[in-house]
């Protein structure tokens, strides 16, 4: 019995907003792009010009919707971008 009741405390604690399903929609002017499509986008530019998807540590993505542009840095040196 005790050991439901710690299974039970710890489905709440890792419950909630940690896990829950989460969508990111940016709009602006009538346009709309989900996360997971930019970063696909942006994961295929990347691999296009040559890196190895195991090479990617770390890509900042700067969201630039009034430039028509989404900007990104791949581990702090390669830089790239794709309409928005």
């Amino acid at each position: 019995m005790a050991r439901r009741c710690s299974v039970e405390r710890a489905q709440k604690v890792t419950g909630g907003f940690a896990t829950a399903k989460k969508n990111v929609i940016i709009q602006y002017q009538g346009r709309e792009r989900m996360e997971e499509n930019l970063l696909a986008l942006i994961k295929r530019d990347i691999l296009n010009k040559g890196m190895k998807d195991e090479d990617i540590e770390e890509v900042n993505i700067y969201v630039k919707p009034e430039e028509q542009a989404v900007f990104y840095v791949v581990n702090q040196t390669v830089e790239g971008s794709i309409p928005f």
